[in-house]
């Protein structure tokens, strides 16, 4: 199978081109010529499968070329060895957790895919790879974690400087070894500007032989359809339209769900939540694609102003606004709002939500009350991550897990630098030799 880029869909690559590359040099996102569709018999069977199993049925199409079955079932027992809660918070409501990998967000599925699979087209030796990625939160510890000691890879974290939570922070920047921290004096938005200008300026990213582990490589974003897959198998039996609140920044999470619908998983709609960086809720509803300076908040894992993976839901729906309306709905929600959800989900539920949850759970709300539908809300992060704002609100503690609790304890390493693209090169070539 060959990879398009959004801009040019005669502009083609192989899988392994598309992974090393990460964005295409007309600055499009990659895909796949053509979208599989799976059997009936396969997602008739879904109830009765695991993860890793699920995985290398839907994953196996795009890498066929590059990674024999042996190896991807391997892959993807390594890759996918952790839970997925369907929890029921009231009739026909579920929250899916997706944060019980090493790093305690939904980020641990497309990073620790995509680091076995980097590790598995480098292993001859013969390329080497910087994975350069920008984060508002959660992106950075998982790349971190999933890429630790991989050979023939380096990995330079940006992230916006004082707008990520401590734990988080700590998470992406205490590893040492092959993972490098840089922290930008400036938004998210900043950050993944000088991800795409790096891997535009053609020296450099030859130098180095740049990738992304962000959603816009396709490594990462491949797998996070398997969650998709997962919750409607263990819904099957509810007999009623599926319909997904998907938390949104970036919008890599609802595009690997579109994705998973085009490939024959039946889901009904698909709810665009956010926060007050609203920029594809206003385009839902005034046809207008407008980005603007993101804004922080709470939920400072949807603080994107500009979201990258618009160009591929844009490329999925042809381009037509009524296309989008047919299959999403946008939602967004103020930091009041947010905290007074958290506040309702504990104590009329005894659920601790994190805020990117709750404001999926919000949007699910307004949905479910004029449909009769299941609704799945994605839990997207674990909320110790954000324990500052999440136990002042349900004034209970939110206890650290012990795999993190020695991470607290260790001293941030990261570079401080400008939004001046220049700055930020001199410093890379400082960090990289």
């Amino acid at each position: 199978m060959e990879f398009y880029s959004t801009n040019n869909k005669d502009n083609k690559v192989q899988f392994d081109m598309a992974v090393r590359q990460g964005l295409a040099y007309d600055k499009g996102l990659f895909m796949p010529e053509k979208i599989p569709s799976l059997s009936k018999e396969f997602i008739n069977g879904l109830p009765h499968k695991s993860l890793p199993e699920i995985a290398i049925e839907i994953l196996k199409p795009y890498v066929a070329d590059y990674i024999s079955d042996q190896r991807l079932t391997e892959l993807c027992n390594d890759a996918f060895d952790f839970d997925l809660p369907l929890v029921e918070i009231e009739s026909d409501l579920f929250a899916l957790e997706l944060y019980h990998g090493p790093t305690l967000a939904f980020k641990d599925f497309g990073a620790r895919f995509m680091a076995r699979v980097l590790g598995e087209l480098n292993a001859e030796g013969d390329h080497q790879n910087t994975i350069l990625v920008a984060t508002s939160g959660d992106t950075g510890s998982a790349v971190a974690s999933g890429f630790y000691k991989v050979p023939n890879t380096q990995v330079v974290i940006l992230y916006p400087k004082g707008k990520v939570s401590d734990l988080q922070e700590k998470q992406m920047t205490t590893l040492g070894e092959n993972i490098k921290a840089i922290a930008i004096d400036g938004t998210f938005d900043d950050c993944q500007r000088l991800v795409k200008e790096a891997f535009l300026d053609k020296k450099l990213s030859e130098r180095y032989g740049l990738t992304s582990a962000n959603s816009i490589n396709l490594a990462r974003l491949l797998p996070q359809m398997l969650y998709y897959f997962y919750a409607v198998g263990q819904l099957s039996e509810r007999n009623k339209p599926i319909v997904f609140s998907v938390p949104s920044g970036n919008y890599g999470n609802l595009t690997a769900g579109l994705l998973a619908n085009k490939m024959g998983l039946p889901i009904n709609h698909f709810l665009a939540a956010s926060n007050a960086n609203k920029i594809v809720p206003e385009y839902l509803e005034t046809s207008f694609f407008k980005p603007k300076p993101s804004v922080k908040t709470i939920s400072n894992a949807m603080d994107v102003g500009d979201p990258s993976n618009f160009t591929r839901m844009n490329d999925m729906f042809d381009g037509s606004h009524e296309a989008f309306l047919e299959k999403m709905t946008g939602y967004s929600y103020t930091d009041d709002e947010t905290r007074e959800a958290i506040e309702r989900l504990f104590n009329n539920h005894k659920y601790v939500a994190d805020p990117h949850g709750a404001i999926g759970y919000l949007a699910l709300k307004d949905y479910m009350a004029n449909n009769d539908v299941v609704g799945v809300f994605l839990e997207t992060a674990h909320p110790v991550k954000f324990r500052e704002e999440v136990e002042p609100v349900i004034k209970t503690e939110v206890p650290l897990p012990e795999k993190l609790a020695s991470t607290m304890t260790k001293q941030v390493i990261a570079t401080k630098c400008s939004t001046d693209y220049e700055d930020f090169r001199d410093h890379l070539s400082i960090i990289l030799g």
